[in-house]
């Protein structure tokens, strides 16, 4: 409890200044003949019927003869005020209530827990991290971002989608470290989206790309908490659509969909090492294939001997050449891969598996496959399931088609190409003025003391 002098309104209306322009700042006053109350809240992370039934209701019903002040002090929600500013908003973020009657300030304790309405993570599954995630309701997940990033520069903008199920989304960010000119042009984006119909985050997800028929995504679709936390406070901007259970991150670059959230849980030599593999998994995905039919049809010398003859022996009866073998076993796994997704999760393994084991044996039997085909094929579908988030793995999927198509008419010499020219577009790319290929990114308060630097 603490008392102000002569500013009780002033002081009010400086804290809930230095809250907005968030949408769930409540300022409140409640007035009777005998008191006047004044209440500051978020109503995002504030249990409603707690604050009626322990706030509101006593406010009208006490007695006149009744010391409302006392009444107030004597609850067992109170929480210790502390003596700046600062702190005082931080209790306000983590749910608590701030009362003040006269002279007299109180804050209580009234947060609402939403974690039981969440969903389990099951696009990301991490062994450590938290194991839920977000909620099909807008308001749940803010409350759950409210839980967990207790700062008074927590901004949340409530807007609405101009199509024909007029679907509310909110603008989560901290205005602290968010550049400017990010989120005008991401606002401007949203805005400019000409789109009958708009159900979810991934739809949003598809009308905010740079180009209309850009391969690789611009936002990252996540339905993880600590993800969410961990970019924006890295200065980006969180996308919340209201009856969907992800989130976008704006803006995002390539390296940000090859990052796991247990990299940031496991000590250094663990993630390099986790790190390495992910990465070579992606040239593995990516360019194992072409490679195959570069080396086989055009340029076998580049094998050992002993490994070139090995190679060619399995070939042997394989009615055609290695490129169409090559799409052939692709296009079965593609088609695999499709199918465990589809399935019911009962049993999507069994099928997938036992129909991946006989079909492979069968094509090698006879003789429409090799047999070291089926073990680089093997090989390629492990490795593309080592990148992180679904949609960086079916941008890679394409493109490992891509390099097989110019590999096929140019051998060794397309692949370069291939490569070379995938470099270049991915180069040339930006994130809503971000590099795609940037490394390191900075948010406006240290790109600020770099320039004071």
């Amino acid at each position: 409890m603490g008392e102000v002098e002569n500013e009780a309104p002033a002081y009010l209306n400086r804290l809930a200044k230095q809250l907005a322009p968030s949408a769930d700042v409540v300022k409140k006053t409640l007035k009777s003949k005998e008191r006047i109350v004044h209440l500051l809240y978020l109503k995002s992370v504030v249990d409603m019927m707690q604050l009626q039934e322990i706030i509101v209701k006593p406010f009208y019903e006490l007695p006149k003869e009744q010391n409302f002040a006392d009444y107030i002090g004597s609850l067992p929600y109170e929480t210790n005020m502390p003596s700046g500013d600062e702190d005082v908003l931080i209790e306000i973020t983590k749910g608590n209530v701030f009362v003040m009657l006269d002279k007299q300030i109180n804050l209580l304790e009234l947060k609402m827990i939403a974690s039981n309405t969440v969903q389990e993570a099951k696009m990301e599954p991490t062994i450590h991290g938290p194991q839920l995630g977000l909620s099909d309701s807008l308001e749940t997940n803010i409350n759950v971002i409210r839980q967990r990033y207790h700062q008074p520069s927590l901004i949340i903008e409530t807007l609405q989608l101009e199509e024909a199920s007029n679907r509310s989304y909110a603008l989560v960010y901290d205005k602290d470290i968010v550049r400017p000119k990010l989120l005008k042009v991401l606002k401007k984006r949203i805005q400019s989206i000409d789109a009958k119909l708009i159900q979810g985050s991934s739809d949003l997800q598809h009308h905010m790309n740079d180009v209309k028929y850009s391969l690789f995504p611009t936002t990252l679709l996540t339905e993880r908490p600590d993800r969410v936390l961990h970019n924006m406070a890295a200065g980006k901007v969180i996308i919340i659509v209201d009856g969907s259970p992800h989130a976008l991150i704006a803006p995002t670059v390539f390296f940000d969909f090859m990052a796991s959230m247990e990299d940031n849980y496991y000590s250094f030599w663990v993630v390099k090492l986790i790190q390495f593999l992910r990465y070579g998994g992606l040239f593995t995905c990516i360019m194992l294939p072409a490679l195959y039919v570069g080396i086989t049809s055009y340029t076998p010398d580049v094998f050992r001997t002993e490994l070139a003859l090995t190679v060619a022996a399995s070939r042997i009866g394989v009615p055609y050449p290695s490129f169409i073998e090559v799409f052939f076993m692709l296009i079965f796994i593609e088609l695999l891969t499709e199918a465990s997704m589809r399935l019911p999760t009962t049993i999507s393994a069994t099928a997938t598996t036992v129909g991946g084991l006989i079909l492979g044996t069968a094509a090698v039997e006879a003789a429409l496959t090799s047999n070291i085909l089926v073990i680089v094929v093997s090989l390629v579908a492990i490795s593309t399931f080592v990148i992180p988030i679904s949609e960086m793995n079916y941008a890679i999927r394409v493109c490992r088609f891509l390099l097989l198509i110019y590999t096929t008419v140019f051998g060794l010499a397309g692949l370069v190409l291939g490569m070379l020219g995938l470099i270049i577009y991915l180069v040339n790319k930006d994130s809503f003025g971000e590099p795609y290929l940037r490394l390191f990114w900075k948010n406006r308060q240290e790109e600020l003391e770099a320039d004071e630097q």
